[in-house]
């Protein structure tokens, strides 16, 4: 008898199927984070938990009355949030005599911009996708798209706020590690592009690393346009970081020392068409770089938390954002190396890298050139 098992049996890779009890057990659990996360979207957008980390410990009708809401809705969002554990109860008494605080921990993930750990935008962006489920229902079944302007400030604010703490506190110590990259920002008078620019806090952190810059953000989205130009404003670097409304195949050609892509590729319609009018506006040499998610290599059953993420966001905003302009590559949030290589090389991009970037939240940064460029 040959001992060597047949070729079928190597390759084959045991499977184990999930009882109908731990099935159900998973969507259970899926129901209580949808829970926790739908009521962080009402904590955040009311200013209920803003109002417990500054103004301290509230009963419901006081913190109903510092925030300009209803103490009924109010008390029952507060004894929901002790249930799950974000909030804890100081004082018991009456319904409307327990008094509520918020813990260091939660005011860090839900009220603090400047952290790391701020997850509050997540819960903005999937509360932005309640009111437009019919019109995403409608466009699963015909192949149309709902644009970010459909889903509204709250997912354009979610967005921008989500990636703001990651621009503004790693974004420069990330790039001075590129030395070579490092070096041309860092040239005076360097004029720097930023596609797809959102709320503009990528500009912003690219001018406040490189003083001696200019950089130009652009996007197709006017609110966001207009939101990036305050934020620079506020910022005290709108002089040199500026914003303009428009497309890429507008943009002046030969001019940019560098060119960013943050976050932005895969929700493009005719991301070839966009990559090509930015490397036309880059100078000989000048590189474009993208930061995008940073998912598998590959498709593979069983992904892991990031993948499940990603294709949570695909499916509810970034595949339908992209296929709301026609015609559209439908890319989605899930967009392999393989597949941004291939848009590049389309574009005109014959080398294409991974950067050296490691612990940068969620992404992966690329770097694009055209062949025989310093």
């Amino acid at each position: 008898m040959d001992p060597t098992p047949d070729a079928a049996s190597t390759d084959a890779t045991p499977t184990v199927t999930p009882s109908a009890d731990a099935v159900a057990e998973r969507l259970f659990g899926a129901v209580l984070g949808t829970v926790d996360l739908m009521s962080t979207f009402l904590g955040d957008r009311l200013g209920w938990y803003r109002s417990l980390a500054d103004d301290g410990p509230a009963t419901p009708p006081q913190l109903a009355e510092r925030t300009g809401t209803d103490a009924r809705y109010a008390r029952e969002w507060l004894e929901q949030q002790t249930v799950t554990g974000l909030l804890q109860l100081d004082s018991d008494g009456t319904p409307d005599e327990r008094v509520f605080s918020i813990p260091p921990a939660t005011a860090e993930v839900l009220t603090n911009q400047d952290s790391l750990n701020f997850l509050a935008p997540v819960g903005r962006m999937f509360g932005a996708v309640g009111p437009a489920l019919p019109r995403l229902l409608a466009a699963y079944r015909t192949g149309d798209g709902v644009s970010w302007d459909e889903l509204g400030d709250h997912a354009r604010e979610g967005q921008a706020d989500a990636n703001r703490p990651w621009f503004e506190h790693r974004l420069a110590d990330a790039l001075a590690g590129v030395a070579d990259l490092h070096e041309r920002l860092a040239r005076p008078g360097a004029q720097v592009l930023d596609v797809g620019s959102g709320g503009g806090w990528s500009s912003i952190a690219l001018g406040r690393a490189y003083p001696g810059a200019t950089v130009h953000g652009i996007d197709i989205d006017a609110p966001s346009v207009a939101m990036a130009t305050e934020n620079a404003r506020a910022a005290g670097v709108g002089d040199r970081v500026r914003f303009s409304h428009g497309d890429a195949a507008h943009l002046p050609e030969g001019r940019y020392d560098a060119a960013f892509a943050f976050e932005c590729v895969h929700d493009m319609p005719r991301p070839v068409d966009v990559l090509a009018a930015v490397r036309a506006s880059l100078a000989p040499g000048a590189p474009l770089i993208v930061m995008d998610e940073a998912v598998a290599e590959s498709f593979a059953p069983h992904g892991d938390e990031l993948e499940r993420m990603m294709y949570g966001f695909s499916l509810f905003v970034c595949l339908p954002d992209g296929r709301s302009s026609q015609p559209s590559a439908a890319t989605g949030t899930v967009m392999r190396p393989s597949l941004l290589r291939e848009y590049g090389a389309a574009a005109g991009f014959s080398e294409f890298e991974v950067l050296p970037i490691e612990g940068f939240g969620f992404f992966r940064f690329y770097r694009m050139k055209e062949a025989g460029t310093s």
